[in-house]
């Protein structure tokens, strides 16, 4: 029986919002706990919590409605599941004011940088509607997405700039995966993604496109370790859906890992004018792949 409640680690009334609780007075509820080391678990349980950073709440640069909600429904679950839940890893979208997906690398004919949700094509470039300020290799990455099928290029918001407080976990997540590190003995796994300032990385294994390969193959070789792999995150559209694609793209003939993966549905939510898209690609994905779209509420670890 947990001795700390819920609402001791986490307010949701404060999601989105400054966090008034100090890592060391988690110290010391975790410190009231006496729960079994993960390394003890028979069946491993692999939590992966994509995004969940300041910029991408309600309330953050490039927020997405709904994601306090989603916020208090994963914390809950993992407060429910503090004993099952062998590994955390997340990931932290990170990035420079200086890079191909923001205002700041392209210009018109005027010296205008592009508004945000610009989507820049290889004719804009061809016919000079949109100049980078690296020129050779920005059309090139740019002829490789199409080529490849990829998503276009999009204009963001500048977000998560590395060293500020939107690339920060969310405060009350942040309680939550912590106070499970302290009271399982269990390392939190950080994945750094998005650096490269010519390619866009919506996925926690690779980029869109670069010229070496960037794949996290460690990350990758991991995952057979687990008998579950649980997902949720933000934005469910981009980042979420990237990340399960290139899992199962790497896994895509090893069926009986593909039927360990449960996405928290009720734990994710897309960014506004891709809803109809993601629920089609979900639903694609559940059916071709063998994975799980499962409810927080119902489902048991």
């Amino acid at each position: 029986m947990m001795k700390t409640k819920f609402e001791e680690i986490v307010d949701v009334s404060r999601v989105g919002s400054k966090n008034t609780k100090g890592l060391n007075e988690l110290l010391v509820l975790a410190n009231a706990e006496k729960m079994t080391p993960s390394s003890e678990d028979v069946e491993k349980v692999l939590f992966i919590g994509i995004d969940f950073q300041n910029d991408f709440m309600e309330n953050g640069e490039l927020g997405v409605p709904n994601s306090h909600k989603d916020v208090e429904r994963v914390t809950n679950f993992l407060y429910q599941n503090l004993d099952k839940v062998t590994t955390i890893a997340l990931s932290l979208d990170t990035h420079e004011l200086h890079q191909l997906f923001h205002a700041s690398w392209w210009v018109d004919a005027e010296g205008k940088h592009p508004v945000p949700f610009t989507v820049i094509t290889r004719e804009d470039i061809e016919k000079g509607k949109w100049m980078a300020v690296e020129k050779n290799e920005s059309l090139a990455y740019i002829v490789h997405l199409e080529r490849l099928g990829k998503k276009q290029l999009l204009i963001w918001p500048y977000h998560c700039i590395e060293g500020t407080h939107g690339a920060a976990l969310e405060g009350q997540f942040s309680n939550m995966v912590h106070f499970h590190s302290l009271i399982r003995q269990s390392s939190i796994q950080k994945i750094v993604k998005g650096q490269d300032p010519l390619s866009e990385m919506y996925g926690i294994i690779k980029p869109e496109y670069a010229e070496t390969d960037g794949t996290n193959y460690a990350f990758l070789h991991s995952l057979l370790a687990y008998d579950k792999i649980v997902i949720a995150g933000e934005a469910k559209s981009h980042c979420v859906l990237e990340s399960v694609r290139q899992i199962v793209e790497y896994y895509v003939d090893k069926h009986e890992l593909l039927s360990k993966i449960y996405l928290l549905d009720d734990c994710m939510s897309p960014i506004p004018g891709f809803e109809e898209s993601t629920e089609h690609a979900c639903k694609e994905l559940q059916k071709n792949t063998g994975i799980h779209i499962v409810k927080s509420t119902e489902f048991m670890l």
